[in-house]
């Protein structure tokens, strides 16, 4: 087993639950977490046998582009793709990160972490 991280995916999206969220949009921060049996493509040096990066990437920024009130709802888009899209991925983190979100307060960021497992 093994894991995969693919870090601060930077992405403008049109999330949140008051409506000028939605039209302005703001800045998002996604970071996913993989685990899954690396021990094939360790030794093939093959991309086939491993989780492709630029998938993960892929995945992210459409299910960024589609509007959500909640970042609990995105963030469960991204990981339903990942395990209908990425077979050989056993167990996945996502974390969505909305940047200076507008509560009234000085706050950097919020953000919803899920956690899933393939069902077997």
């Amino acid at each position: 087993m093994g894991k995969i991280k693919v870090e601060n995916i930077r992405v403008y999206a049109h999330h949140g639950c008051l409506p000028e969220e939605t039209i302005i949009g703001s800045d998002y921060l996604v970071d996913v977490l993989l685990n899954a049996n690396l021990k094939k493509a360790s030794n093939s040096d093959d991309l086939v046998d491993t989780v492709d990066y630029v998938h993960i990437n892929q995945i992210v920024k459409e299910e960024m582009k589609v509007p959500s009130k909640l970042l609990e709802h995105v963030g469960k888009r991204i990981l339903s793709r990942i395990f209908s899209e990425i077979s050989i991925v056993k167990k996945a983190e996502v974390s969505v990160s909305k940047i200076n979100p507008p509560i009234g307060g000085d706050v950097e960021k919020v953000t919803v972490v899920l956690k899933e497992k393939r069902k077997a």
